[in-house]
């Protein structure tokens, strides 16, 4: 099994930056491919990036290309999202999951794409 914690969510205004973080314990993750999922109040959880186990390969939705950037360290077992120029529709709780890819029934935008998530972290940006 893999436990993952997200921290870091809080509310912002909107332009602000953020960083959230994601702590993996248990089995190593480092074979494992990671991503970043939110989900708004009444809407389903969405795809945000994703990032190989090397780190060399790196997809993100178009609504976030070019704000967001995720990057993950290996030898401390952690996952990161670097949110910048935040806007109001970014609002969600923010999701980190591992992705096993022996085991993988979906593509990497699929949340049946991942076996492990964690509990969520809440990110406000205000207007």
């Amino acid at each position: 099994q893999v436990q993952l914690v997200e921290s870091g969510g809080r509310l912002v205004q909107a332009g602000d930056s953020l960083r959230l973080s994601c702590a993996a314990s248990g089995r190593t993750v480092s074979y494992f491919s990671m991503g970043w999922f939110r989900q708004a109040p009444g809407k389903a959880r969405e795809f945000v990036s994703h990032i190989s186990v090397s780190g060399g390969n790196i997809n993100y939705s178009d609504s976030v290309k070019g704000r967001f950037t995720i990057s993950r360290d290996n030898d401390k077992e952690m996952l990161y999202l670097q949110m910048n120029d935040l806007k109001p529709e970014d609002t969600a709780v923010y999701y980190c999951a591992a992705r096993d890819l022996a085991a993988a029934r979906a593509p990497f935008r699929d949340v049946a794409g991942y076996s492990f998530w964690g509990q969520g972290t809440q990110v406000t940006v205000s207007s």
